[in-house]
């Protein structure tokens, strides 16, 4: 925590000239970017495996109707497809499990009120009125919507609810462009109906997360999600 810390102690030193007050805040978006370069390479693969796995859906679908009466067996058959054709169903997890722990370490380290048993000098940064270790219901408690800090988190909700809408539409295409086989004999898989009418909504849980965590936290889900958006509409395309 305590090197964590001080990285970002350097980077908004770095960035002070530029954006003043609010340098932490920009060393946090910086940080985001960094960490998103760093896993773009699995964005990639991810999105190839993807494109992949949409390929092998008339396959797949044989194979469920092959083993309809075997679920053993056609669980087996389509891993071994899997690894015949060297994609893996896991591969599109991998760039936001890698991102986890940086998001964990903003989450605790501007949860924390001290470091290395010393004060979190950090915990004194701002983006403009709203500290970087506050929450949203901290801004509704001092001022609320038309306060300093209410007015940050409500630039946040409204980039994230664009954010959104934008990947909704992405998904939405995806999926018509891409639709799920049925198991065999024209019956849907069991399960698959709701999954698909709930994935084009899931960006919209992003407005929970920027809500309940430190605003630390919050900047790099906003960040992060973004560039998500932007990367997923140049690799899909």
């Amino acid at each position: 925590m305590s090197v964590f810390a001080s990285l970002v102690e350097r980077l908004a030193d770095l960035l002070q000239p530029l954006f003043g007050a609010s340098a932490a805040a920009a060393a946090i978006v910086l940080f985001t970017a960094l960490v998103r370069l760093l896993v773009h390479p699995l964005s990639r693969a991810a999105a190839r495996g993807q494109k992949a796995r949409a390929e092998l859906q008339p396959r797949i679908a044989e194979l469920r109707r092959e083993h309809a009466k075997n679920p053993e067996r056609l669980q087996q058959a389509v891993l071994e497809l899997h690894a015949e054709e060297k994609v893996s169903p896991l591969s599109g997890c991998l760039p936001s499990l890698c991102q986890l722990p940086a998001f964990f370490l903003l989450y605790h380290l501007f949860s924390s009120s001290t470091i290395g048993g010393e004060a979190n000098e950090l915990l004194s940064h701002r983006l403009l009125a709203a500290p970087l270790g506050g929450r949203w219901s901290d801004a509704l408690g001092d001022g609320g919507l038309l306060g300093g800090a209410g007015v940050v988190y409500v630039a946040l909700f409204a980039v994230v609810a664009g954010v959104a809408a934008f990947s909704y539409r992405l998904t939405k295409r995806s999926m018509a462009e891409r639709p799920v086989l049925p198991a065999g004999d024209g019956e849907a898989v069991p399960g698959m109906g709701a999954i698909t009418k709930v994935m084009p909504f899931m960006s919209f849980f992003t407005l929970v997360t920027v809500a309940v965590v430190p605003l630390a936290a919050a900047l790099y889900v906003v960040t992060s999600t973004t560039w998500s958006a932007v990367e997923r509409a140049v690799l899909h395309r």
